[in-house]
């Protein structure tokens, strides 16, 4: 059967093992635990808080294991759900179909909709990680190369690109290009913006 949190794929068996196990808590206690997941994926998974958790779990007779595992299937869950722009009623739906008790999946999903939106952006900012362009500096130089009839000046043109990586470290990148080979790239990148905003376009 297919899930679209899963991408309109199976669902894996590991998560349909930590559903069984999820469904041993109560939903009250659940919804706690997906409000420390959610805190997690928003912070980059450095601020969960384990004591916390174990007490969320107590009853439940969690071991470490467990709540590891309980801890990536709502991960799981969360993330797909998000990634693949499931609505609350559609994900609550498909988790009951895999055998989380309906005030579970609504607990669950109560706090995916109030965080869908701060998930989203998350996400989005975190999708591609890329250096960016700081500055472009360029100068226009004149080459003498001589021919069998005449000296002729080929403009030629000096570039230097600084980047940024993610880490805010800058990198000078320097290369010269001949008149045709500068047109050339002009038009390449002129061609890959248009692109990039057509699909920019597309996803607004």
């Amino acid at each position: 059967m297919k899930f679209r949190f899963c991408g309109d794929l199976d669902c894996p068996d590991w998560v349909l093992a930590e559903i069984s196990t999820l469904a041993k808590m109560t939903s009250v206690k659940m919804k706690l635990l997906c409000i420390q997941v959610v805190k997690s994926m928003l912070a980059d998974h450095s601020n969960i808080d384990y004591a916390k958790v174990q007490k969320l779990t107590a009853d439940a007779k969690f071991d470490n294991s467990d709540i590891k595992a309980s801890i990536a299937c709502l991960e799981l869950i969360l993330s797909n759900a998000t990634k693949y722009s499931v609505d609350g009623e559609t994900l609550s739906n498909e988790l009951q179909q895999l055998g989380l008790p309906k005030e579970h999946s609504v607990s669950l999903c109560k706090t995916y909709s109030d965080n869908h939106s701060k998930l989203h952006t998350k996400f989005k900012a975190q999708s591609l990680r890329l250096s960016s362009l700081e500055s472009i500096d360029w100068r226009v130089d004149y080459v003498i190369s001589s021919s069998e009839l005449q000296d002729v000046n080929k403009p030629c043109v000096q570039l230097q690109l600084t980047t940024k990586d993610i880490d805010g470290n800058q990198t000078a990148v320097s290369f010269t290009a001949s008149d045709d080979k500068f047109r050339l790239l002009l038009n390449d990148m002129k061609q890959a913006l248009s692109i990039m905003e057509n699909v920019s376009g597309g996803t607004d």
